[in-house]
């Protein structure tokens, strides 16, 4: 049974795709595979990870008027990552604990390429694909959209199969240590975001 079956079977795909790199020796270019859903998450985590999962453009969840986020979902389309989100807005002036103004709940999207940033997969060229008729909610919403949306979706290729690796001496006796991984390219196909790497890794 080869090294890279064994991991197959004992550690999961992760593992496996680190022990495809190589053992101990300089590697030939592999695929990593992360799924539209892995980078849902990773937004969810960085964005919408307070209370009810959402995000407080203005205010808060004590504000009368306030604005927030939530429901990321995140799509492919093309050579884009999209980004659709609901939007709830309450825009006026607070009196006695209400807001006095507009309630608006509108659908944003913003799409973006991915793109190799050292060992890290990252995200340029967003392009805001739908906001509001409300002027003074896409003063928030259009840097929102176009920086911290693609900065949340950031994935550490790197630090992702390392710590995919760190028990491994319990679970397979083996100690393996990524030693180097380098992004070569990205493209989309299918449900994943293809990712072609190399590097090297150490067994002991």
């Amino acid at each position: 049974m080869s090294f890279t079956d064994f991991c197959f079977r004992r550690c999961g795909w992760v593992f496996a795709a680190v022990a495809m790199i190589g053992a101990a020796v300089p590697a030939h270019a592999v695929e990593l595979k992360v799924s539209r859903a892995a980078l849902e998450r990773t937004l969810a985590q960085q964005l919408f990870g307070g209370p009810q999962g959402r995000y407080y453009l203005k205010g808060n969840a004590k504000s009368s008027c306030s604005v927030y986020a939530e429901e990321p979902e995140v799509s492919f389309t093309g050579d884009r990552v999209q980004v659709k989100l609901k939007i709830h807005a309450k825009l006026g002036t607070a009196v006695s604990g209400r807001c006095l103004g507009l309630s608006l709940a509108p659908t944003a999207e913003v799409s973006v390429v991915p793109e190799a940033e050292g060992e890290t997969i990252g995200f340029r060229d967003a392009r805001i694909e739908r906001v509001s008729e409300s002027r003074e909610l896409n003063v928030l919403l259009m840097p929102f959209l176009s920086h911290q949306i693609p900065s949340s979706m950031k994935v550490n290729a790197a630090e992702m199969l390392r710590k995919a690796v760190e028990g491994s001496t319990l679970t397979t006796g083996y100690k393996v240590t990524l030693d180097r991984l380098k992004i070569h390219s990205m493209t989309i196909e299918g449900e994943s975001i293809v990712v072609d790497v190399d590097g090297d890794i150490s067994v002991n």
